[in-house]
């Protein structure tokens, strides 16, 4: 029996002169002012000049073939290959089944639901929905994704003095997403909130932490927080030495990582005399290709 994996990521711009159209798809065809589009293209400039994303993806996609006796297929929610796209690659291999999965473990409706959503799509307009499909909907506190985080939060605190590194405070982020959520139930909060207690519960005994949401958009309604600003601006009242940050609600480098992290927030860190240290990210990391692998394992198995 033949089976495709159908991994699906945001994705983000292939270029600088991608980022406008690239913003006009996130946006659901809402048009971006020419000062924001240049603000995002200043972003991706001082990060490489493209998304990373893609090419992480199908580093990951190639380990997971060579773990599993499958074809992996790589679609992006909002730049190409967009799931569309690549769902008609699947397609064209004429697997017995399908296992969709979503480089994004914490559920929600506004996000995972989306790309399920735009999988449905695909699968009425370019064909192909009579093959077999199963979706993983979350794998937040998936044993293999916590230890891999934990692993690399404690990598991140061994680059302090040891005599420091129990008072030195876990930042754990996740990308933010707009309130309006709460009231239609979505789990987001909670799903965030299980894989960071996994993790908690693999690092050193006593080890302070906190939590804040990242990268708050730009509309004028109201986004979950508390933000990660004023977060910082606390733990340094509190006198702490430095702070790590382990954006947990991500599993790949890109703009929100390279950038908001690595440049504005470390910046805000250094005015305030704080050591800022970033989990490295999983990104195609053998730890995440294994935990993909075990994921279509049981997905398969059930």
């Amino acid at each position: 029996m033949s089976t495709v994996v159908f991994l699906m990521a945001l994705g983000g711009p292939d270029s600088l002169e991608s980022v406008e159209p690239y913003l006009l798809h996130l946006r659901g065809g809402r048009a971006t002012s020419p000062e924001l589009v240049e603000e995002i293209r200043e972003r991706y400039r001082a990060t490489g000049g493209r998304s990373p994303v893609l090419e992480i993806t199908r580093a990951l996609a190639a380990k997971l073939e060579a773990r599993r006796p499958v074809r992996a297929v790589v679609g992006l929610r909002h730049w190409h290959p967009f799931i569309a796209e690549a769902w008609a690659d699947v397609v064209a291999l004429e697997p017995d089944r399908v296992v969709a999965v979503c480089m994004a473990p914490q559920y929600s409706a506004m996000t995972v639901g989306k790309y399920l959503e735009a999988l449905a799509d695909a699968r009425n307009d370019v064909g192909g929905g009579g093959i077999p499909l199963s979706a993983v909907r979350s794998w937040a506190a998936h044993p293999r994704l916590v230890e891999a985080l934990a692993d690399r939060i404690r990598a991140a605190l061994g680059r302090f003095p040891e005599p420091e590194q129990l008072s030195v405070p876990v930042l754990f982020t996740a990308h933010s997403l707009p309130e309006r959520i709460l009231r239609d139930g979505d789990p987001y909060p909670d799903e965030v909130r299980s894989t960071i207690d996994a993790v908690v519960a693999r690092l050193p005994a006593g080890q302070p932490t906190a939590f804040a949401y990242q990268s708050q958009g730009r509309s004028p309604e109201p986004w979950l927080g508390p933000e990660v600003e004023p977060t910082l601006d606390r733990l340094a009242e509190g006198g702490v030495p430095g702070v790590v940050v382990a954006p947990i609600g991500f599993v790949s480098d890109h703009v929100e990582t390279l950038y908001d992290i690595d440049v504005e927030f470390r910046a805000r860190a250094e005015k305030l005399g704080l050591r800022l240290e970033r989990m490295e990210m999983p990104n195609a990391a053998d730890d995440l290709a294994d935990t993909l692998g075990a994921l279509v394992d049981a997905q398969l198995s059930g």
